[in-house]
């Protein structure tokens, strides 16, 4: 491990003139934006913006509330412990009532309107550190009552090699390890609810917020309905990996900068392409991505099969019973997470089955 590696506030590359570092002034912790939190910066439609976010591992009480010895612990030196992380463990309020996230002020898009989508495209994701960790705690995770085992919450340190590969050990303290690949995305990234006040970090909801859906990495984007005039969108959670389901309760949390696109899709646009659509939807190059969110599983994945349905009425005028029949033939729906009171599903649609003349309206 190399300073080199390390990309401090204002260090190292920097995609867009925009830059919005997550010094104390610049961030919540434990809560999102409310209507009532003014901008931070104004941006144009269309525009980037480059975002330094940090993760909470290693910031929280259960850690000792001192990165610097946290991370001391693990051999890591002051020098590659990311300085913001230390001034926002030191200086920005957080209560047990909160919830674990470090959130950016919100962010507003010249032109976005109440009924318009937002999309927000992940650009760019650089690590900022090379390791990260995994936590198992709040007898929450897929296994609560069984996880953590004994009297303390599990936080499991994981460095990350040159080679992009994360390694964890099979035994605490063994030598044999496994290792798996780094991609990089955001857990949480929502637009300002109209009411209210100043959410919860930890359920996601129609804002989007902490939705964990690691198909949100380079080149995907999220649509989210606008609910306040200029979006007001706003980033956090940041991952190195994530398998869906997140079943210990955290994944490879680690800081990033990031680089996000905003462009404004108009309601009657909107309409057109994607449906009357109130809560996230998610695209990748090679996939529309519909949701499905509720604190029961069943009904989250109730929820993203009927968006499914409207969204392929609206885009291509297919007739539901048709479009349910497709999608139990040809389109997986898989568990985001299970861990964030709110559940998660979403179903990966190919865009190359609809890609034909025969698709098109």
């Amino acid at each position: 491990m190399t300073t080199a590696s390390i990309l401090q506030p204002k260090s190292g590359p920097l995609r867009s003139s925009h830059y919005l570092r997550s010094e104390p002034d610049a961030v919540l912790w434990g809560r999102l934006p409310g209507a009532d939190d003014a901008p931070i910066v104004t941006i144009a439609d269309g525009a980037e913006i480059t975002i330094d976010t940090v993760s909470h591992e290693g910031l929280l009480p259960d850690q000792g509330s001192n990165p610097v010895e946290y991370f001391g612990s693990k051999g890591v030196a002051r020098e590659n412990i990311l300085d913001d992380a230390v001034a926002i463990t030191a200086e920005v309020g957080r209560t047990d009532a909160d919830g674990p996230h470090v959130v950016s002020h919100p962010i507003a898009v010249e032109g976005a309107r109440p009924g318009d989508l937002l999309r927000l495209t992940l650009v760019e994701a650089l690590p900022r550190v090379p390791y990260g960790v995994v936590s198992n705690r709040h007898g929450r995770g897929a296994l609560p009552g069984e996880f953590p085992r004994g009297d303390h919450n599990v936080s499991v340190f994981t460095p990350v090699e040159a080679d992009g590969l994360a390694s964890m050990p099979l035994v605490e303290g063994g030598d044999r390890v496994v290792r798996f690949p780094i991609n990089p995305f955001l857990g949480l990234i929502g637009v300002t609810p109209a009411e209210g006040g100043r959410l919860h970090s930890v359920p996601p909801g129609p804002h989007g917020g902490n939705i964990d859906i690691r198909m949100l990495t380079a080149g995907a984007s999220i649509l989210l309905p606008v609910q306040v005039p200029g979006a007001n969108f706003y980033v956090g959670d940041p991952h190195f990996a994530q398998g869906d389901g997140e079943v210990a309760l955290t994944a490879l949390e680690a800081s990033l900068r990031v680089t996000v696109r905003a462009e404004v899709v108009p309601r009657e646009q909107a309409l057109l392409e994607y449906g009357d659509r109130k809560i996230p939807f998610v695209e990748t190059a090679d996939a529309f991505v519909p949701t499905g969110l509720d604190p029961d599983l069943d009904a989250a994945v109730r929820m993203c099969v009927r968006e499914a349905i409207d969204f392929l009425g609206a885009r291509y005028g297919m007739e539901p019973h048709l479009a349910l029949a497709y999608l139990s033939a040809a389109v997986n729906v898989n568990v985001s997470q299970v861990v964030d009171q709110v559940c998660g599903a979403h179903a990966a649609i190919p865009r190359a089955d609809f890609a034909g003349p025969e698709a098109s309206r």
